[in-house]
């Protein structure tokens, strides 16, 4: 054997001891060969997966897939497999044992010149805790947003719901949640919005705020608003929306009185 053929075999030695000694799971799948079978993995893999290596060769990687797996997910991985295009998602996978973990899964088509062929380099890591980390930052945030937006009670049946600072949909439909919530609790006649220290706002946002409308009437409350802007009264009337159909006043100040007045 050549000095080069030793040196060769050695460096595969040397790579396949260091690939196995990553955390990362490595899987390398045959096209060529009926349902894309599973022709290496890595010890990482084998540590990710719960699995022994005879019961994952010669398999195809769907065997991860279970109840939870979105089926976008599937199609988009089947879809680059096709199309011997490079894949990456964040798919729901299972262990052996059943126990669910979400996979960052890298998947690459590699072309080997001398063969003529492709083959597919997965690539995986567990990321679970950092999703669910993300999902409690979510809570968190919710949780923040819904104590930045306090409904003040001013007199019986008469709350006040200050908005301040900028405004998107995902705020707009948490503070609608929390709001319509109160509402079915406790009886509330009339709920004022005072809208003057908004940022600008979208057409979704100014749409959801007609849409909240909508389900304070069906629960027996009116929505009065306050302080609301020219250019958000324009951007209301581009948008072929009636706001003769809601109170409206330049101050709380204003819609206190005039409740008091038809009291």
């Amino acid at each position: 054997m050549s000095e080069s053929r030793v040196r060769e075999d050695v460096f595969a030695k040397l790579l396949e001891q260091a690939v196995d000694h990553t955390q990362i799971g490595v899987t390398i799948t045959d096209p060529n060969q009926e349902d894309n079978p599973i022709i290496y993995c890595n010890d990482g893999f084998l540590h990710l997966s719960g699995y022994e290596k005879e019961e994952v060769i010669g398999k195809n990687c769907r065997f991860l897939q279970g109840a939870n797996t979105k089926q976008d997910a599937k199609e988009k991985i089947k879809s680059a497999i096709r199309a011997h295009e490079q894949v990456s998602v964040e798919i729901m996978n299972y262990r052996k044992n059943g126990e669910e973990f979400w996979n960052d899964l890298h998947i690459d088509p590699i072309y080997i010149e001398e063969e003529d062929q492709f083959y597919f380099v997965g690539i995986q890591k567990d990321i679970t805790e950092q999703k669910k980390s993300e999902e409690q930052l979510k809570t968190s945030l919710k949780e923040i947003t819904a104590l930045s937006t306090p409904m003040v009670p001013i007199t019986e049946g008469v709350s006040v719901l200050p908005l301040i600072g900028n405004m998107d949909m995902e705020r707009l439909q948490i503070i609608s949640d929390n709001i319509t919530k109160k509402m079915t609790e406790a009886k509330h006649e009339t709920l004022i919005m005072e809208l003057s220290g908004l940022n600008d706002v979208d057409d979704e946002v100014i749409h959801g705020i007609f849409r909240f409308n909508d389900i304070l009437q069906l629960l027996g409350t009116d929505l009065v608003i306050a302080g609301i802007s020219p250019q958000l009264a324009l951007k209301a009337t581009q948008l072929d929306l009636d706001l003769s159909s809601m109170k409206t006043f330049a101050t709380v100040k204003e819609a206190i009185q005039q409740h008091a007045v038809q009291s």
